[in-house]
């Protein structure tokens, strides 16, 4: 909590600041700018601060190893998922932290996943649950998929290779979203804010959203890989996932039955 608040204050002053310069090429193979670096060296310095001995997994520095014994915990960061939207004065921008004893996402045992324009955090441990600034979370019942609203990631040059497993989403379904930071948006489906988030596209960094990972099983919600299997994989800057989430197992069916060219 520490540090998704002394983020929050650190990266506030470039909103809407329009920065354009790269600084190089992250670990994860993305552009860095500056408000990405600033956010990972507050916690590294957090962290620091306490002594804890860990080994970190993020976006822009790749795998680095603190303290005497490493590997007792890993900390999977993305510092800023959204810095586009931060960039351009676009409101909606997270920092994740992901907590786990190995470095694979289904060992994740702790998740942050911090709104940094709204202040609002969204945790998980697990087994304990999932919570919105302290208050439990529960996802939406609606099964309806004509009144849901889904969450859709088109941001893809193989748009024209998806384009007819996500045609049948789009005629079916009447609200689609897409807000530009994928870890809140998973935070969104595992409140009830929206439905249900679509990513098969292979482009999403692991490191993006392995806390909402927790967070949203923790809440109840399901998440798995686009052909219906239980979604894992090694925590790595480099590994790519696809995913399907939604709020409950009805509509879950269903939007997995259209990408399948079945009837929802």
């Amino acid at each position: 909590f520490e540090s998704a608040e002394k983020i929050r204050v650190a990266v506030m002053p470039f909103f809407q600041k329009r920065e354009r310069k790269s600084l190089g090429i992250g670990a994860g193979g993305d552009e860095i700018k500056q408000i990405d670096l600033v956010a990972e060296d507050v916690l590294i310095n957090v962290l620091a601060k306490h002594k804890v001995s860990y080994t970190l997994i993020s976006e822009e520095s790749g795998i680095k190893k603190f303290g005497a014994t490493p590997e007792q915990f890993y900390v999977t960061v993305d510092p800023l998922d959204g810095s586009t939207n931060a960039n351009r004065g676009v409101p909606f921008m997270a920092t994740s932290i992901a907590v786990s004893k190995k470095p694979e996402l289904a060992s994740v045992e702790f998740a942050l996943v911090s709104d940094l324009y709204h202040d609002v955090v969204y945790f998980a441990e697990r087994g304990q649950g999932a919570f919105r600034n302290n208050e439990a979370i529960t996802p939406s019942p609606l099964t309806v998929l004509s009144d849901a609203l889904i969450g859709v990631d088109f941001n893809t040059y193989r748009i024209a290779e998806l384009a007819s497993k996500l045609t049948r989403v789009v005629k079916e379904v009447k609200h689609l979203r897409h807000l530009g930071a994928n870890a809140l948006e998973l935070c969104y489906v595992a409140d009830g804010t929206t439905d249900g988030f679509i990513d098969i596209r292979g482009k999403l960094r692991v490191t993006d959203m392995a806390a909402a990972y927790l967070i949203i099983r923790e809440a109840g919600a399901i998440i798995t890989t686009p052909e219906g299997m239980t979604l894992n994989a090694e925590l790595h800057p480099q590994r790519r996932v696809s995913f399907i989430a939604a709020g409950n197992k009805t509509l879950y069916q269903k939007i997995l039955n259209l990408i399948h060219g079945e009837n929802a």
